[in-house]
């Protein structure tokens, strides 16, 4: 039985009445365990074709699964290949109600540690462009790992304040999603820090900074446009309380009424005496379906005046022609993006990046690689976006091939064939990258990504 804070379980019994008990046995049962196949790396089929595990679909995300904890997909080498995410089943229900299109402008605001940029990217089939954006700078490089683990090819990773994004983009966004910080409620039988923090002032302390963040959504978003505000509390002072703040100051805002799927329930107005529109907004309860607490809120902006979206500057020939004289050696599809050289690194943005000047910029893009004195070598995150047919050499194997553990260890690997580089795959899903000389296969896997565990 966990131990949590009698106030809370005070205040949850006033709100929730003859629920209550069901919703407090629930907090005394296990947590569910899901992952998210990266359908920019495989598909839902091909990857269940492939799966060591018995598998169950997560009713709200078409490529969400459970799996039971004794399987332990975030030791397998297909996570360390980008093929999945590992994910709260709830927290899956979020960037489904976004819900992005191929070619829009989406920004998330609140990215770490990059579950929901990630789904997004899938979900957009990695077109368009997303600005991932995380003000603690070290949660910031581990959403760019992510980003690049699972080879997101148009994201932008960001370490800024959301107003200073709001200068550099302003109401250019298709879609903001707001996946606040929050008191953590509904995680509490996952997450014992959230129920040692826990308290009432704690929850309102969020909700004030909550709706902080959200102040900055309209310098964001285009008219005509929507923004997610999303928490994984109960908290009605940090969900229907700060969602109803936040029309009463913009008007020109409303809730879009989104469909419920089975156990999902609606927003609760009369628990802040709101206005009724909050009924449209959706709350994931544990003892309602197999998932942790979850509030999403869909708010749209009303048609008005679409401010221009500034152009990009448009490839030039002789740089993309480079571009493809640096790489179409060791490939045979080069990927398509703007080419942009940051000092000997290349990278390729997203083909409608706006100027980045003067932000933060943690992840400028894909990283294509390193121009060194004589010779140009291949970047770790390229290797992530390939199969085995996309380059002139591999080395590919099963996940049960001895060598892989070798390669994950950084060692060099004995190989026969012609000298140059060569993608290290599993089951023809890229890996990293290892250089052959006279019969040995360098090991070019980064040190800090190599694993001393056995998959």
């Amino acid at each position: 039985m966990l131990s949590l804070p009698q106030e809370f379980l005070h205040k949850m019994a006033g709100l929730l009445g003859e629920d209550y008990p069901a919703f407090a046995a629930s907090l005394a049962g296990t947590s569910c365990q899901g992952l998210r196949i990266n359908t920019l790396r495989v598909s839902v089929g091909d990857f269940l074709s492939l799966s060591p595990w018995d598998l169950t679909p997560i009713p709200w995300c078409s490529t969400g699964f459970y799996y039971r904890e004794s399987d332990r997909p975030g030791k397998h080498i297909y996570h360390f290949a980008g093929m999945y995410y590992i994910q709260e089943p709830s927290a899956m229900a979020v960037a489904e109600y976004v819900a992005p299109q191929p070619g829009e402008w989406v920004l998330d605001l609140a990215a770490a540690p990059g579950g929901k940029t990630t789904h997004l990217a899938a979900l957009m089939g990695g077109k368009g462009l997303i600005v991932a954006n995380e003000v603690h700078r070290g949660r910031a490089q581990v959403l760019a790992q992510n980003v690049e683990r699972l080879g997101i090819p148009n994201v932008i990773v960001t370490n800024e304040q959301p107003q200073r994004l709001a200068q550099y983009f302003p109401r250019q966004f298709d879609r903001v999603l707001v996946d606040a910080p929050c008191s953590g409620e509904g995680m509490f039988r996952k997450n014992p820090a959230a129920r040692g923090e826990w308290s009432p002032a704690h929850a309102f302390s969020c909700a004030e900074r909550q709706l902080r963040i959200l102040e900055s959504v309209p310098g964001l978003l285009r008219p005509g446009g929507w923004f997610v505000y999303s928490t994984c509390t109960f908290s009605p002072e940090e969900n229907e309380g700060v969602v109803s703040r936040f029309l009463a100051e913009h008007p020109d805002f409303y809730v879009e009424h989104v469909p419920r799927g089975s156990g999902v329930e609606p927003g609760r107005p009369d628990w802040v005496a709101g206005p009724e529109e909050l009924a449209r907004t959706v709350r994931f309860w544990p003892h309602r379906l197999a998932g942790e607490g979850h509030f999403i809120a869909v708010l749209r902006r009303r048609e008005g005046t679409e401010p221009r979206r500034p152009s990009s500057e448009a490839n030039r020939a002789k740089d993309y022609l480079d571009y493809r004289s640096v790489i179409e050696n060791i490939l045979s599809r080069v990927p398509q993006g703007r080419p942009v050289k940051v000092g000997h690194q290349l990278y390729l943005m997203p083909a409608d990046t706006p100027e980045l000047a003067g932000l933060k910029v943690i992840w400028p893009g894909l990283h294509v690689g390193t121009f060194k004195k004589d010779r140009f070598e291949p970047a770790h995150g390229l290797s992530r976006i390939l199969r085995a047919e996309d380059v002139r050499r591999v080395v590919d194997f099963p996940c049960d091939a001895p060598q892989l553990a070798r390669y994950l260890r950084g060692e060099a690997l004995p190989w026969d064939g012609p000298d140059g580089w060569y993608l290290v795959a599993v089951n023809g899903f890229g890996l990293g990258w290892a250089k052959l000389v006279k019969g040995v296969l360098k090991n070019h896997l980064p040190k800090g990504l190599r694993q001393t565990s056995q998959y």
